[in-house]
């Protein structure tokens, strides 16, 4: 079956190639560092990392504790960061810096994956959430490399296709030293997808345990002060197109109850921010990029982000949060960091890539959902005229991310055992 797969992915190889390429045209950093991609690169200058594998900045961002923990734990075991896109790389670098190595994740490719590990050389390889690559776990398993995946997950959106392909799931899990689900519904499905049940665990989810940086409140408090204080203001990140055109129309809507109200923009991808910012005016609102202005003019509408890295800080300036992706169907977005900011989170119905996550927050009241532009501009306007509400929702979602802490901790008591026999 692996066989059959690698093949797959040879013939797979020249479409990949041809999509990072057309990803290129936008944002440039697809058509850099190709070789790393087929195990080609400068081989760290130790030997015996622990690799962390987190696809995009997403996941980069859930392992950051994590990587934080180990780094002071074992001081002396070298770490490499791997990820798949150069949003997850940017990520590594401005928060470790040169403290880690990172290369770009080989393609699932056996001889990218064998010039992968001959160049780093691991001592324990963790992989994060649903990132399983059949030869990458084989080549690892062969080498004696212990493999970990941590906060692992599995939606039911995507248990079928993976059921489809059960064979090839299962010969890959079975290699896994350690599974550490998310929850138990997630280990359930991990199980029926073929990991042995005396390998599953339940740790949690690491992206409870998020560390907001120094000084975010301070500089949420700067951008409020120079927007007007009292100015109602609403950011919805990590937005895509099919989320933009309801906003749009909602927010629309909110500026004949609130004239002054401001919607703070922050595309998905880099490669959007423009065409984001030309779809708003063609809605009718009156937009400005942060590249075009120190601050904000007075007549604007809609500001269109058009950074990376500096998302939170609008989050931490906002009113009210909207959560991308999620009237879009494409699964949402974590919106943990809205909860521990404090800010109440608007989500549409599609948020199956966090649906334990929006379920805990909408049940213990700190999220509202809604279906479609009137009923996004109905739940704005109303958080918008009761303060009280606002800081009540605030409040329940920084309970509840308090108390979901601890997966961390709980992950690396896992990683004990195997670092110490790879001591021996």
């Amino acid at each position: 079956m692996r066989t059959f797969y690698s093949l797959l992915v040879y013939l797979a190889t020249p479409l990949v190639l041809l999509y990072l390429a057309m990803r290129g045209l936008r944002d440039r950093g697809y058509l850099q560092r190709w070789p790393e991609r087929f195990g080609f690169f400068d081989p760290p200058s130790t030997t015996g990392a622990i690799v962390v594998h987190a696809a995009s900045m997403g996941e980069v961002n859930a392992v950051t504790a994590l990587v934080g923990d180990l780094r002071r734990q074992y001081p002396e075991i070298p770490l490499c960061l791997t990820s798949v896109t150069p949003t997850g790389s940017g990520r590594v670098r401005a928060l470790f810096s040169d403290g880690v190595h990172h290369v770009y994740a080989p393609l699932d490719l056996p001889g990218a994956v064998r010039r992968f590990f001959d160049r780093v050389q691991p001592r324990l390889l963790v992989v994060t959430e649903t990132e399983i690559w059949p030869n990458l776990y084989h080549e690892a398993h062969r080498r004696g490399i212990p493999i970990v995946i941590v906060n692992a997950r599995i939606s039911v959106h995507s248990l079928g296709a993976y059921l489809r392909v059960k064979r090839l799931i299962a010969d890959a899990l079975g290699k896994a030293s350690v599974i550490a689900a998310q929850s138990e519904a997630d280990a359930s499905r991990l199980i029926e997808l073929g990991g042995a049940s005396d390998r599953v665990t339940v740790t949690g989810n690491l992206k409870f345990d998020l560390q907001l940086p120094s000084g975010l409140a301070e500089s949420g408090e700067s951008l409020r002060q120079g927007w007007g204080r009292e100015r109602p203001v609403l950011t919805a990140g990590s937005t895509h197109e099919g989320d933009e055109g309801p906003l749009f129309r909602a927010f629309k809507g909110v500026l004949e109850q609130f004239p002054t109200a401001l919607l703070v923009l922050v595309p998905r991808h880099p490669e959007r921010f423009s065409r984001a910012a030309q779809y708003a005016r063609s809605s009718g609102l009156r937009v400005s990029l942060r590249s075009e202005h120190a601050g904000c003019p007075t007549d604007t509408q809609c500001l269109v982000i058009d950074s990376m890295g500096v998302l939170l800080s609008y989050y931490a300036a906002c009113d009210v949060a909207f959560v991308g992706g999620s009237i879009a169907n494409l699964g949402g977005q974590n919106m943990l960091e809205h909860a521990a900011l404090g800010k109440p989170v608007l989500m549409g119905l599609h948020t199956f890539n966090f649906r334990d996550i929006s379920n805990r927050l909408m049940e213990a009241g700190g999220a509202l959902q809604v279906v479609d532009a009137r009923e996004l501009e109905q739940a704005i306007c109303l958080l918008l005229l009761e303060p009280e509400r606002r800081k009540r929702m605030g409040q329940t979602g920084q309970l509840l991310v308090k108390s979901g802490q601890g997966a961390v901790q709980r992950t690396l008591e896992l990683f004990k055992p195997l670092l110490t026999a790879t001591d021996r």
